[in-house]
């Protein structure tokens, strides 16, 4: 018995010095340079100093009622010499949920250590997360709602008593460790509020769901990302690239870089509204924000299947995605544009869809279809 307690000793170093090299590299595809740096970005990162990233809820554009809950409770946080309550943040992708656990860490002048939910496939790999945690440290879950059963467990009683619980030994000779962690802060991130357990839910001290910026809001982050770049650009560029955006900051600032390297290319250098134009022509992305695949799925829907309805799998097929590609990533905003429609039979096209593909819609598409057309 005594060397299978070894062998289980040795195999729970093993497992913390892979967590310590990991931790060191960050989590994939992660390029925010968030992971151990007070301020939020590591230099080694970012050499050149260009993240994008706000660093103090000042510098966070949008979620104006978001913001204020937050700068309410890390102050009392700071009066109080505590770490703040746990954060759950929901919403889709690129809508600023890794930024705001950065700016949480660094308006509270301590660590932020980076990890996601797939990469925890066994509690050991917590365990050696947790054990790292100095006071106050902010740890953040992306996709929080991918957890594993069994790390969901150990999860609780660190969450709610800083606790950690290991069980060495099987059988009769089993036995547990309860483990003291320093208090710290859990922010938890996902694109999918329903999949996140109730007991897990219930241990969080605020659940937020970000909504998306309006136009105005990613004029002003795209002239601060382009003064961050160094990237001449006059307003009614900014405008042009900001209302091409989707309300997402990411694509907002992913086209400012296309746009700055059409300007540079073909143009003066300066992004201008004519060069915005010209350049978000050129990768595809048309007067309402939609790309290729967008059109791709209209045009499936309308053309193909005659304004439905289709179902998923079938649309999924015909543009070459997969369908939990399409329902996740293209179909939100083309629902919020009013492009199509969910119904019990399927996806249904509506009028704006066959405006905007310049089609002239059929006698019999003026609406949604009933259960029995």
């Amino acid at each position: 018995m005594a060397r299978d307690e070894i062998l289980r000793e040795d195999e729970l170093l093993r497992s913390q010095q892979d967590e310590d090299d990991r931790s060191v590299e960050g989590p994939p595809n992660d390029d925010s340079g968030l992971a151990g740096s007070p301020e939020g970005l590591s230099e080694s990162a970012d050499p050149l100093g260009l993240s994008l990233r706000p660093r103090s809820l000042d510098e966070f554009v949008g979620q104006s009622e978001l913001k204020r809950r937050l700068s309410v409770i890390l102050e009392a946080a700071r009066r109080r010499n505590q770490p703040p309550d746990h954060f759950l943040f929901a919403g889709p992708p690129g809508l600023g949920k890794t930024s705001l656990s950065g700016i949480v860490a660094n308006e509270m002048g301590v660590t932020l250590h980076v990890t996601s939910g797939p990469a925890l496939e066994r509690p050991g790999d917590l365990a050696a997360i947790l054990t790292k945690l100095g006071h106050g440290d902010v740890l953040f879950i992306d996709e929080i709602h991918r957890l594993s059963r069994s790390v969901e467990e150990v999860l609780y009683p660190a969450m709610e008593d800083f606790q950690l619980d290991i069980v060495v030994g099987k059988g009769p000779a089993a036995s547990s460790i309860r483990l003291t962690l320093p208090p710290f802060t859990l922010i938890g991130a996902t694109t999918r509020t329903g999949m996140i357990t109730g007991p897990l839910r219930d241990r969080f001290g605020l659940v937020a769901r970000l909504d998306y910026y309006n136009d105005d809001e990613l004029e002003a982050i795209v002239l601060r990302a382009a003064g961050i770049l160094h990237v001449d650009i006059e307003v009614e560029g900014a405008w042009e690239i900001a209302r091409r955006s989707r309300g997402t900051p990411r694509i907002a600032n992913r086209l400012l870089r296309r746009v700055r390297d059409y300007a540079e290319v073909r143009g003066d250098g300066t992004i201008s509204e004519a060069t915005a134009k010209k350049g978000l022509k050129l990768f595809g992305v048309d007067e309402l924000g939609l790309d290729k695949v967008d059109r791709a799925i209209l045009n499936a829907i309308c053309v193909q299947f005659n304004g439905g309805p289709v179902g998923l799998s079938t649309v999924a097929i015909s543009v070459g995605e997969q369908p939990e590609t399409v329902e996740d990533m293209y179909e939100p905003f083309l629902i919020q544009q009013g492009m199509i429609a969910r119904t019990p039979r399927g996806r249904v096209a509506m009028p704006a869809a066959w405006a905007h593909l310049g089609l002239a819609l059929p006698a019999d598409r003026g609406g949604l279809p009933s259960l029995f057309d």
